[in-house]
């Protein structure tokens, strides 16, 4: 199940902060600014609306980390979820199988970055779309949506990420700035 705040602007962040666990309550706060602290809170918010709502989850969710640093719930290894948020907008996919969430702002296409992460096909894929930005920035949420689901992390060599992946689920909100995706467990082509 998908759960999103896309009204980050009114996330009242001292409204949160009580309804956060000790360690999300942390980890909110290391952010130096406050917009980091609202969508670090709001994501987690939505992770507990989703654990109450489809498990019937009431107690704040304490994590624990895998080997590159997806977080998991602690003696819920049945429940698979992850979050993601950006400038304006958080996510929390909950899922009965592992998934990968990321949510991004729609920025300026660089050639640098692109030429760097994408392949032939994908570059050709960007240069060629009425809006390269857009085109830069669904590609990236996937190939990050997949890696998140894998739990390795962004790898050296991003523009191998997609090849013979199973489609994934992309949103884009053009009017209001971002592109999500999501990576549910996938079998890759052999």
């Amino acid at each position: 199940m998908i759960y999103l705040n896309n009204d980050i602007a009114h996330f009242d962040f001292d409204a949160a902060l009580p309804l956060l666990s000790e360690q999300r309550r942390r980890q909110a706060l290391k952010f130096r600014h406050e917009l980091g602290r609202k969508t670090c809170a709001a994501a987690y918010l939505l992770l507990c609306e989703g654990l109450r709502k489809e498990y019937g989850i009431t107690e704040p969710p304490v994590f624990e980390y895998g080997e590159h640093g997806k977080p998991s719930i602690v003696g819920r290894p049945d429940i698979h979820f992850n979050m993601s948020h950006c400038r304006e907008a958080a996510i929390c996919v909950l899922a009965d199988r592992p998934v990968g969430a990321d949510i991004e702002s729609i920025r300026q296409y660089k050639e640098s970055l692109a030429r760097y992460t994408m392949n032939d096909e994908e570059l050709h894929q960007i240069l060629t779309a009425a809006c390269p930005d857009v085109a830069f920035t669904k590609l990236w949420t996937k190939k990050e949506a997949v890696l998140k689901c894998l739990g390795t992390g962004i790898r050296n060599n991003m523009k191998t990420v997609l090849n013979g992946v199973a489609p994934i689920s992309t949103v884009v909100d053009e009017a209001r700035g971002y592109v999500y995706s999501i990576a549910y467990d996938f079998l890759t082509a052999t």
